[in-house]
Order: structure tokens, then C-alpha cells, then sequence
């Protein structure tokens, strides 16, 4: 069997059926005004069998009679017809009727006068197609046998010729109706419609299933997929479910043995779409098909075995497009689509974001296979602990999405899910998520709305040091747009030459003496003295973009071009410290470019000073000790910036290649206050047991600067001695100073 052409069984009608087939009558028509006519006829065609099939005798006594019954009874196959009754062309009137109005081609016609010289024209008889014209008298017993028999044959195989065109026409037209539907719930609602039209059967006695379950996967039970009436509540559901046993077992017969049943008052088509895929439709036929329906019912088959084949095709290509091959979750698109569904539906339903904690570590240290089976068991974990109502997707690498009600999707039951490790081969995995929460969707427009406040919530918990999760808020978007903005202004200014490098001096503390500056970003408002945002507020945001790469590279070349222009004008011995990000010591070539700007501006690496903060220091301290040691094959200093602040041992320091360290400004605050003074003594002491400078940032008096000093500590920079300040003032500033 294949595909293209489904072969019927060859079944043998057993006498059962053909009796009854055979008990349908041929319906004559007898049209004439004399009952003697009607009498006679009667006495002839009783108790008469043509064909195996009785005679049933309709009688009219005019042409209105004749209209009625007609009108009744379109399956009339002889019509027996006297030409002249109420007027001389009644008959022909009525034959017009019976083929212009009535449409009735089919029915056969034969023409009787009780008048032996008149007859119709010939072009009458061709143009009307009438059967034959006799006389009454020529109709003797034996002749009116064989002439209505004569005619039924005829009628026989007209009515063949026009139930094959009328079935073909209607399978084509079913055929390319069917071809449009892209899902096979659609396909089979439409099959069973075209199947009642075709064999005039009740929709509620049609059902048809597929082998497998309609929401895919193993699962090799028949299911009801198309239904109406009475057994319409079971689609979607197991076979099995059906009350009708007689339906159950025939589909279930037809499905084992791989074709068609026939039986008196049934049939099971079935279909073989692909090697793995069958479907069966039973029909309740309410008597044995015919060997006229069988052929109709071997081309309706074969097309709506391509329909089924076309279906899957566009099924898998849709299934596809919305699903994640790895974890067979829905995707991003149909997650988009379900919170969509959501916003127009305006429910009450909470969504989620969980992002796996560290999933690159694992996936870079373990290989992808195993990351992938980690991916794959989460999603499986998933699936299994939150209900079916609850919608699922595999949102991006390592994040799944979650919708469904609050009581399932909450940050408590959500974190639980991931409280046991997971085990993937060998290996046991404890795991950690951090979640973004989205409550009261239906005050989002669409999908695409709904996704972005999640991410925003997302994003706020991955910042956060504390949280793991956050729940939407609408300052949350204000915020966001307001960060976008500030992004975008930077971005532009930066392009188009607008921020400065400004500078700080450093002061020895011992001496008095200025030992060098810090390179400072400022983003100047233009026509104003002021600022558009401060370096707490921008910084951040540029590190956050990605932006800070460029300034980074822009203020490391500004500082080493200024020390040209100090050296110059005979301050060659001043040292230039530039703060260097996490992101740069990230990216490849921080090494060359530094070495190719101190050759390019010939400054000596000894006078340059790279800051990094603590916490760039220990928390990628394998990424950041190799970019350290290269730099000190320069010959270019180390400093820690901001030290104190963060968590940093004392061993993870000395394997650090560093030259100073540098007290944050909030201890210098708290000198004379709290334990500020006791900090920077710690601090002083560790540089001196390691051997390295000390600055202290923010100085502004001079009992801070005196403290200090008394400490051991090297230099100083603040307000005390100057502000930061734009490059065209750094030469009079060191003019003015060093004649103090």
C-alpha cells in the first residue's frame, strides 16, 4: 500500500446486503386524464422486477398533478406521459417543465397518444430528450415491459454517469478546500463536511481519528480529532473514550490491520499519511456502500491522503518555527505569541523570566553536550513540577519563560524548583537562578510590551548584590527609558568630541611636592559651567553599554598626550594615573595599546598609573593577574583603586603585581568621625607591609591631611590642594604652585 493510492478491500456483497439495496424501488410516473390508462399500466408493471428492483407507480391526472409529484420526487426515473390532455400540448408543456425547470436530465421520458396520426416533431423529441413515442394501443403487456425496462436501463446509466461527476466535482472542490487548512483539526472538521455532502450522510455519524495524540510525542493510541453532534465533547480525547463500542472497534480494526472495513451499516476508511502517521474515519452508513460510492470513496481517500501529508508538512514547519530543538519547550516567538494572548485577553496571570546563574562557567569549563543535557533536564524539571496550566519556552540561552497563575508562578515556588541539584551524567549540578516577575498583565498592549517589562525586571535583579528576583514595576520603565536616554546622549556627545579629560593633582605628603595628576572624565553641558551628569552616574552607564571600551582607550590616549605637552614645558617627571575597566582588561589588545600609546607619546611606562578597582581585581582575578603582569613587563604601575570598599584577603593581594594602593575617599571623610581613622590606618599599614605607595583620595583639610601624614601614608590628593581641572589650566596651576 502506499501512499499515493489507498486500495480498498475487496469484499463480496453477502445477500444480506444485496436485499437490501434491492428493496429501493424504481419510481414511475404515470401521467394521462383517462383512469382507464392508469388502471391498465398499473395491472401490467405490478408485482414487476427490473433489475432485481421492484416498481413503485405514481399517478397524476393532470399536469399540475404531474408538477407536484415531480417537484416531490426528483429521483423519478420513468415518466410516462399521454401528449394531449387538458389541451393539445400538455405533455410537451410538461416535458419542458421537467427538463428546462426541474433540471431533471436524468429522468427518462416516454411519450403515449390515444391519437394513432399524431406524433411530435422530431426536433421535439432530440431537443427534450424523450425516450420514445408509442401509441396506446402499441403498448401491449409484453411491449410497455420492455419499453419502461428499456428506459430504466437507460436511466441506470445516466444517474451512474451524473452521481461519478457530481462525486468528482465535489471531491475536487473538497480537495482544494482542504489543501488550505494548515492544521488537522481544521483539516478533519473539513473532511467530515465534505463527506456528508458527498454520500448524504449524518455529520453526527462521522468521526474521524489519528494514531497518536494530537499534541505530539510518543504516544501510539488513536484519538478523536473531528466530531459533531453527539460525539463532538470527545475531540482531543483517546478513542477509548467513545460510548459507541461498535466505533471504537471498527476504527481500531481498520488502524491494526492497515485498511478499509465495509460493513452493513458502517465503514472505517482508513489512511496511511506517512510511515508513522495513520488516520481513520468511520462512517455511519446506515447500510452497505454501493459499487457506485466505493470508487468515489478510493479518490476522496487518495486526496485527502495528500491533504493529510500536505497538513504535517505544515504542521512540522510551524512546530519548527515556535519550538527549541533542544529542550522541545516553545521558543521566544511563541512565548512573544502566549503573552500576546494574554494582553488581549486581559487575564489575570503572572510571567516570568529565570536566568541560570553562572551557565557559561559551565558550559565553557564542562563542554556544550553536557551544557546542553543541563538545559535539557531543567526544562524537564520544568514540565514536571509546574501544573498544565502553566506555559513554558526556552526564551533565550540559558533563560526559560514562565506564564501561568500566581499561585504556580511566584518567586517562593520558583526558587524551590531549584533547590535540589540537578544531575546530568556524572556530574551533580546546584543551581541558582535569578528571575524577573511581571504581575497585572493586562495593563500591557501586546506580547512584545510584556516581554520587555519582564526583561526590565530581570535585569534590575541581576544588579542587584542581594535579590534574585524582582517584580515589575512601573518606575522600573521609567527608569529604563531614562538610562536608554542618558545611553544614547552619552554615546552622541562622546562620538561628536563633546566629553574632557580633566585633571587632579597627587601631592606628596612628606614634601608638599606634586608627584602627578588623575585622569578624570567630565561630560560638560555646553554654554554652562556645569555638567550634564556626574561620573558616578555616567560611568556606570557606559560600563553598562559597552561604551566605556572607547572612552577608556580616548582618556588613556588624552592622558599620555597631555603628559607630552607637561613635559615639554619641563614637567617631564610627573606621573599620569588613568583608571582601566573590567570591560578592557575583557577585550583583546589592551596589552598593545597601551605599549603602542607610551611609544607613540614617548612616555616612560614608569610614570603611567593604571587603576582598577578592588572589585575588578578579585572577582575575575585569574582574567586580571595575567593583564597585570603583562603591564608590569612594561614597566607601567599598578594601582587599587577605591581599596576597602570590597572584600579582597590578604594573600589574593600579594599575588597581586601591584605599586599602591589608594584609601577610598569615604574613610578620609570619617577621619575625625567614627572609624574612618582606623580604617586608614589599616589600609596605610597593609602598604607598608607590602612595600607599595599609598594615596589618599578626598582629602579636604588640613587635620585629614595631617592624620594622614602622621600615618606614613605617601600622597594625597583633594580639594585641599586642588580641584580636578580642565587640561588648558594644568600648566599656570603648576606654575602658581611650585613658586608657593
Amino acid at each position: 500500500m502506499t501512499d499515493e493510492l489507498i486500495q480498498f478491500i475487496n469484499d463480496t456483497e453477502s445477500p444480506d446486503v444485496q436485499q437490501a439495496i434491492q428493496v429501493l424501488p424504481w419510481k414511475i410516473l404515470v401521467v394521462d386524464d383517462d383512469h382507464e390508462v392508469h388502471n391498465t399500466t398499473q395491472f401490467v408493471l405490478r408485482d414487476q422486477y427490473v433489475f432485481g428492483r421492484p416498481l413503485r407507480l405514481l399517478h397524476a391526472y393532470s399536469g399540475l398533478e404531474a408538477h407536484k409529484h415531480l417537484r416531490e420526487h426528483p429521483d423519478i426515473a420513468v415518466a410516462l406521459l399521454d401528449v394531449v390532455m387538458e389541451t393539445e400540448q400538455a405533455g410537451l408543456d410538461l416535458v419542458e417543465y421537467i427538463r428546462d425547470e426541474l433540471k431533471l436530465t436524468e429522468c427518462r421520458i416516454i411519450l403515449r397518444t390515444g391519437q394513432p396520426g399524431y406524433a411530435p416533431e422530431l426536433a421535439v423529441i432530440h431537443e427534450y430528450d424523450i425516450n420514445d413515442y408509442r401509441t396506446k394501443a402499441e403498448l401491449t403487456h409484453t411491449r410497455l415491459i420492455s419499453t419502461v425496462s428499456a428506459a430504466l436501463r437507460s436511466y441506470q446509466q445516466l444517474y451512474a454517469i451524473a452521481q461519478n461527476r457530481r462525486g468528482l466535482e465535489l471531491i475536487v472542490g473538497a480537495a482544494a478546500d482542504l489543501m488550505e487548512q494548515h492544521a488537522i483539526s481544521g483539516l478533519a472538521e473539513g473532511v467530515l463536511t465534505q463527506l456528508t455532502a458527498l454520500f448524504k450522510l449524518p455529520l453526527d455519524g462521522i468521526v474521524c481519528t489519528q494514531k497518536g495524540a494530537p499534541s505530539g510525542g510518543d504516544d501510539q493510541h488513536c484519538y478523536v480529532v473531528s466530531a459533531a453532534g453527539r460525539y463532538a465533547r470527545y475531540i482531543a480525547q483517546p478513542l477509548e473514550t467513545l460510548p459507541d463500542r461498535r466505533i471504537v472497534s471498527a476504527i481500531l480494526a481498520s488502524v491494526s490491520q492497515g485498511q478499509h472495513q465495509f460493513g452493513t451499516d458502517y465503514t472505517v476508511l482508513y489512511l496511511k499519511v506517512a510511515p508513522h502517521q495513520e488516520a481513520a474515519i468511520f462512517l455511519d452508513t446506515e447500510q452497505a456502500l454501493t459499487a457506485l460510492d466505493r470508487p468515489l470513496l478510493e479518490v476522496f481517500v487518495a486526496n485527502i491522503a495528500a491533504c493529510f501529508r500536505n497538513v504535517k508538512l505544515v504542521e512540522r514547519l510551524n512546530y519548527i518555527a515556535y519550538h527549541d530543538p533542544l529542550t522541545q519547550l516553545p521558543n521566544r516567538l511563541q512565548f512573544i505569541a502566549d503573552l500576546d494572548a494574554v494582553a488581549q485577553a486581559q487575564v489575570d496571570t503572572v510571567a516570568a523570566l529565570l536566568d541560570i546563574d553562572h551557565f557559561t562557567d559551565l558550559n565553557d569549563g564542562l563542554g556544550q553536550d553536557i551544557g546542553n543535557m543541563f538545559l535539557v533536564a531543567v526544562a524537564a524539571r520544568l514540565r514536571a513540577r509546574l501544573g498544565p496550566e502553566c506555559r513554558l519556552a526556552r526564551v533565550g540561552a540559558d533563560v526559560f519563560g514562565v506564564l501561568g497563575p500566581e499561585s504556580q508562578v511566584n518567586a517562593t515556588n520558583l526558587l524551590a524548583l531549584f533547590q535540589d541539584p540537578f544531575e546530568v551524567g556524572e556530574y551533580q549540578f546546584p543551581v541558582t537562578i535569578t528571575m524577573g516577575l511581571c504581575r497585572n498583565l493586562d495593563n500591557a498592549d501586546s506580547g512584545i510590551t510584556l516581554l520587555k517589562r519582564i526583561n526590565i525586571a530581570l535585569n534590575r535583579a541581576k544588579r542587584s548584590l542581594s535579590a534574585h528576583y524582582e517584580y515589575y514595576l512601573a518606575e522600573m520603565e521609567d527608569n529604563t527609558r531614562w538610562r536608554v536616554e542618558v545611553i544614547r546622549h552619552l554615546r552622541q556627545d562622546f562620538q561628536s568630541g563633546k566629553l574632557q579629560v580633566w585633571y587632579q593633582p597627587q601631592i606628596a605628603l612628606a614634601t608638599g611636592a606634586v608627584t602627578g595628576f588623575e585622569a578624570l572624565v567630565r561630560w560638560p553641558e555646553d554654554g554652562t559651567r556645569g555638567f550634564i551628569q556626574p561620573p558616578d552616574v555616567f560611568i556606570p552607564l557606559a560600563e553598562y553599554s559597552g561604551l566605556i571600551i572607547q572612552i577608556g582607550v580616548w582618556v588613556l590616549e588624552q592622558a599620555c598626550a597631555q603628559y607630552a605637552q607637561l613635559a615639554a614645558a619641563g614637567f617631564g617627571s610627573l606621573k599620569m594615573a588613568v583608571n582601566v575597566s573590567m570591560a578592557q582588561f575583557r577585550k583583546a589588545g589592551l596589552i598593545e595599546k597601551v605599549a603602542y600609546v607610551l611609544e607613540h607619546y614617548r612616555m616612560p611606562p614608569s610614570l603611567l598609573e593604571l587603576e582598577i578597582t578592588e572589585s575588578i581585581a578579585m572577582d575575575e582575578p585569574k582574567v586580571v593577574l595575567q593583564s597585570l603582569e603583562a603591564l608590569k613587563q612594561l614597566g607601567v604601575q599598578i594601582a587599587i583603586d577605591d581599596f576597602g570598599t570590597g572584600y579582597s584577603s590578604l594573600g589574593q593581594l600579594q599575588s597581586l603585581p601591584i605599586d599602591c594602593l589608594k584609601i577610598d575617599r569615604s574613610f578620609v571623610r570619617e577621619i575625625q568621625q567614627g572609624k574612618g581613622g582606623m580604617y586608614a590606618e589599616t589600609i596605610v599599614g597593609l602598604s607598608q607591609k607590602l612595600r607599595v605607595d599609598s594615596i589618599a583620595e578626598g582629602v579636604e583639610t588640613l587635620e585629614q591631611a595631617g592624620f594622614l601624614r602622621g600615618l606614613g601614608c605617601t600622597t594625597a590628593q583633594g580639594y585641599l590642594y586642588a580641584p580636578p581641572m580642565p587640561a588648558e589650566q594644568l600648566g599656570e596651576w603648576l606654575h602658581q604652585y611650585t613658586q608657593k
